[in-house]
C-alpha cells in the first residue's frame, strides 16, 4: 500500500487493557466446580491447576460471552454443556463487573502510546471487541493524563478525553450473527470508519482474532502478551511482536507491518 494504512482496528481485552476476564472466567469455573457443580466434578477434565494462561488465550479470547462459556465446557468435558451454559456465563459477568467496577485492571502503556501516534498520523481508529464490557473500561482511561505522563504533547487531545472518546468509531459488544473467526465485525468496524480492508489494519492478541482479520482480507498485527508467538503466526498474522512499541510507525505509514528490528 504507497499510500499508506487509513484505518486501525484494535481489539480491546488483551490488547489495550489488560482486564480481569481470564480471573474471572477461572474464578467463576472454580466457584461452580466447588459447590453447585461438584458432584460432576470428577466426571470432567477440570482442576484449578489446568485452567491455565494458554486455555483462556486458546478456547475463550476474543469469543463473545456465550461461546467462549460453551467453548471452556467443552474444553474441560463437563457433562450437559448445555444446561449450564447459562449459570456459567451470567456469574463470569457478575464476577468481572465488579472486578472492573473496583478498577482491578490497568491500561498497557504500549497500546496507549500507538493508538496516540495511529491518531496523530491521521490514521482512523476504531474499538472491536467481542466483550459487552469493553465501554467499562475505556471510559475509565483518562488518555489526556497519560499523554501529559509521557510528556507528549498533541494539538487534539482536550482535557478530560477518556480513552473511549478518542475513537472514531466503537462497535464494541454489538451483537453479531457470527463471532470470530468470522470477519463480520472487522468488516462492520471498517465500514464504519469509511475505510476497504485493504486500507486497514486489525490489533488483535487472540488466535481467533487473527482468523477473523484475514479472513476479511485485513492485515493482521498479532500482539503476543503470553509467550503464544507461535500461535499468532500459524493463525496468520502478518507480523507477531510482544509489544507495539516494536512496531515500525515508518512502515504504517507506507502500509506495511514491520518490526523496529527489520
Amino acid at each position: 500500500m504507497a499510500d499508506g494504512f487509513r484505518g486501525a482496528i484494535f481489539d480491546v481485552d488483551g490488547v489495550l487493557v489488560d482486564s480481569p476476564h481470564e480471573a474471572a472466567w477461572r474464578d467463576t469455573f472454580t466457584e461452580l466446580m466447588e459447590n453447585e457443580w461438584a458432584p460432576i466434578r470428577d466426571r470432567t477434565s477440570w482442576t484449578p491447576e489446568a485452567f491455565t494462561a494458554q486455555v483462556y488465550q486458546q478456547v475463550l479470547s476474543g469469543k463473545p460471552r456465550m461461546e467462549g462459556a460453551m467453548a471452556a465446557l467443552e474444553h474441560f468435558g463437563v457433562p450437559e454443556p448445555d444446561t449450564r451454559v447459562d449459570a456459567y456465563a451470567t456469574l463470569k459477568q457478575e464476577m468481572v463487573v465488579e472486578l472492573i467496577e473496583a478498577g482491578k485492571f490497568s491500561a498497557y502503556d504500549d497500546a496507549l502510546r500507538f493508538l496516540l501516534a495511529m491518531k496523530d498520523s491521521g490514521v482512523r481508529i476504531a474499538a472491536a471487541s467481542s466483550s459487552r464490557n469493553a465501554g467499562l473500561f475505556l471510559r475509565q482511561i483518562r488518555l489526556d493524563e497519560f499523554a501529559a505522563s509521557e510528556g507528549l504533547q498533541y494539538d487534539w487531545i482536550e482535557s478530560g478525553l477518556t480513552l473511549l472518546e478518542s475513537f472514531d468509531v466503537d462497535i464494541s459488544g454489538r451483537h453479531f450473527e457470527r463471532g470470530k473467526p468470522h470477519p463480520e465485525i472487522f468488516l462492520t468496524a471498517a465500514s464504519e470508519l469509511g475505510v476497504e480492508p485493504g486500507a486497514a489494519f486489525v490489533i488483535e492478541d487472540a488466535e481467533s482474532g487473527v482468523q477473523a482479520a484475514k479472513a476479511g482480507e485485513f492485515a493482521a498485527l498479532g500482539l503476543a502478551r503470553h509467550d503464544d508467538e507461535a500461535l499468532l503466526e500459524r493463525a496468520g498474522a502478518d507480523i507477531v511482536v510482544s509489544t507495539l512499541d516494536d512496531v515500525d510507525l515508518g512502515g504504517v505509514a507506507e502500509g506495511q507491518l514491520v518490526a523496529r528490528s527489520a
